[in-house]
């Protein structure tokens, strides 16, 4: 086994420490990826304080971007060199979900307890998200990765592997954006900016994006957002009315885990309209509805994970669009972070004011 370095987690809500761990070969099917860069994404934050559970100690991470270091048998997808974005999608293939092309909600358990790192004493150590990517290595399956152009910065190819797909493809793929719709997107965050782009790429009339900081709607606007509408103003889903012409959205896209915004999404609609579930509040919390009031005028609520993407498909698009400059990574980080300075990367990314930091390792 090989020695690396990686940010462990051993009590939720305690700093992460850094510390060597110890990373196996990759087995049949896997590949091991040397890590350039991992982006923080508020879910890596809110296991790390304990907000749904999990198994300890772990090591989370789970938006990366390096260069395939060694592959197992079996692996047909990528060889030694090629440059790749790694997800925490991990689907089989064979499930229901998986053969019906919703591989995000493959039914093939994954355990990371028995997964390829351990401590260095050879004790558990929990993979987190099938990735465990706050580390200078992981091995992770070949289903997992997506070979792009070595020609891209892997710090800005990291935030592909979640923000953006999951703010992308909750428009495109989940709410099924037509041109000419309009889009509230709740919360200016990392998802909310790539929402924001999604709605702009498919081609919607007006996005108004709603957020309880002014300088986020700022941000929101240079991503393409139409309209600005500060969450904590008095009735802001009549704002966003007036905005749209009287009428409401065609979807709204709910981006943070706030109960307040799940409760006042509906609110934003018109008849038929459709909230996209995206924001991960805590487990427990819960939001209150009038249902009669969805059926009365047809509007519905669906959840969207990691953007109901399929990776193979969506990535190669992605990364097509940023190459021809329609898709903006580079201005979504705030900041570049060494592995050591990983605490307080997460403390700017809780002030909320940050798009996203990323890790960058030192190879």
């Amino acid at each position: 086994m090989k020695t690396i370095k990686a940010a462990v987690c051993h009590e939720f809500g305690a700093p992460l420490v850094i510390e060597d761990i110890l990373l196996r070969a990759p087995e049949m099917g896997e590949v091991e990826v040397s890590l350039d860069a991992v982006a923080i994404c508020h879910s890596d934050i809110s296991f790390a304080d304990g907000a749904w559970g999990g198994s300890l100690p772990a090591v989370y991470g789970h938006e990366a971007a390096g260069v395939v270091s060694a592959i197992g048998s079996g692996v047909n997808s990528v060889v030694i060199g090629d440059s790749v974005v790694v997800t925490l999608i991990r689907a089989c293939g064979t499930c229901i979900s998986c053969a019906s092309g919703a591989p995000t909600n493959c039914e093939t358990p994954y355990d990371g307890d028995q997964g390829p790192i351990r401590t260095t004493s050879n004790t558990k150590l929990h993979q987190a998200m099938a990735c465990g990517a706050f580390a200078e290595k992981v091995v992770v399956h070949q289903n997992q990765l997506v070979k792009i152009p070595e020609t891209i910065a892997k710090d800005a190819a990291s935030l592909i592997a979640c923000g953006v797909i999951t703010g992308v493809g909750a428009v495109v793929n989940a709410a099924a954006l037509r041109a000419g719709q309009d889009v509230v997107v709740i919360g200016a965050g990392g998802v909310g900016l790539n929402a924001i782009q999604g709605a702009r790429i498919a081609g919607a009339r007006r996005i108004v994006a709603v957020d309880m900081i002014e300088a986020k709607l700022e941000d929101a606007k240079a991503f393409g957002a139409t309209h600005g509408i500060l969450a904590t103003s008095e009735r802001p889903w009549r704002t966003s009315s007036n905005a749209l012409g009287g009428k409401g959205a065609d979807a709204v896209i709910v981006t943070v885990g706030a109960i307040p915004a799940y409760e006042q999404a509906p609110k934003y609609l018109r008849r038929g309209g459709r909230v996209v579930m995206v924001g991960m509040p805590h487990s427990g919390a819960m939001a209150n509805y009038e249902p009669v009031v969805l059926a009365a005028v047809g509007q519905s609520m669906i959840g969207s994970k990691m953007g109901d993407v399929v990776i193979q498909r969506d990535i190669p698009w992605i990364v097509d669009l940023y190459e021809q400059g329609r898709l903006q990574l580079d201005s979504l980080i705030s900041g570049r972070w060494n592995l050591d300075q990983i605490n307080d990367a997460i403390m700017d990314t809780k002030s909320g004011t940050a798009r996203r930091n990323v890790i960058v390792f030192k190879r």
